[in-house]
């Protein structure tokens, strides 16, 4: 089970994520990356949901499945796939919350800036205590960006943790996640699946 990247971030890499499913499926591995509640076609609102709800609907998500189950988490992916239950966690460049919202926020004060407004980290922390904000096309929670702001990765095992690059804890690839617009890196999602399939043999997962 992939987990996706949060925010905007999901929308830039999900094709490229699509490809390393497709990668396994002829590996002989059944994958699936589920939509997490307010995000692509979930009818809830995004301003809806905090994080404890994502880690809820993706520990529901993985009970449903049969058979021993990895879940491969990219980014800030990995700050909600610890209440699920799984055979082996699988983790790409994973991130803090802290520091994902301080990207939305820099993003939202340059986008203001743009458009003739004036706007700061703290000015956007004041309103976003009693209001939803929005942040990258993406209408946030008070709670959720309380939770954000404090969150971090938390331990699983077996667990292997990967970063973009050379080398044995890394795969090759860009970061799709910076891009301005959502890409495909074919030759990132092979190497995904190929270190993929290569974890669950050493977890005696086949």
């Amino acid at each position: 089970m992939f987990v996706p990247p949060l925010f905007e971030e999901a929308n830039r890499s999900r094709r490229t994520l699509v490809v390393a499913m497709r990668a396994l499926a002829a590996d002989g591995f059944a994958a699936v990356l589920p939509d997490l509640p307010g995000q692509n076609e979930s009818l809830i609102p995004l301003d809806q949901v905090d994080l404890g709800i994502w880690q809820n609907a993706l520990a529901e998500t993985a009970a449903a499945i049969d058979g021993p189950l990895i879940i491969a988490s990219v980014r800030g992916g990995a700050l909600i796939d610890h209440r699920a239950q799984a055979a082996a966690w699988w983790r790409l460049a994973p991130v803090s919350g802290a520091s994902l919202l301080r990207t939305l926020m820099r993003a939202r004060v340059a986008a203001d800036r743009e458009a003739g407004a004036t706007t700061s980290l703290e000015s956007l922390q004041a309103d976003a205590a009693t209001a939803p904000l929005l942040l990258a096309g993406n209408r946030l929670s008070p709670r959720m960006i309380a939770q954000l702001g404090s969150a971090e990765v938390q331990p699983a095992a077996p667990l292997r943790t990967v970063t973009l690059g050379s080398g044995t804890d890394a795969v090759a690839g860009t970061p799709l996640w910076l891009r301005a617009e959502p890409g495909e890196d074919a030759a990132m999602a092979a190497a995904i699946a190929t270190d993929i399939a290569a974890w669950s043999k050493t977890c005696g997962i086949s």
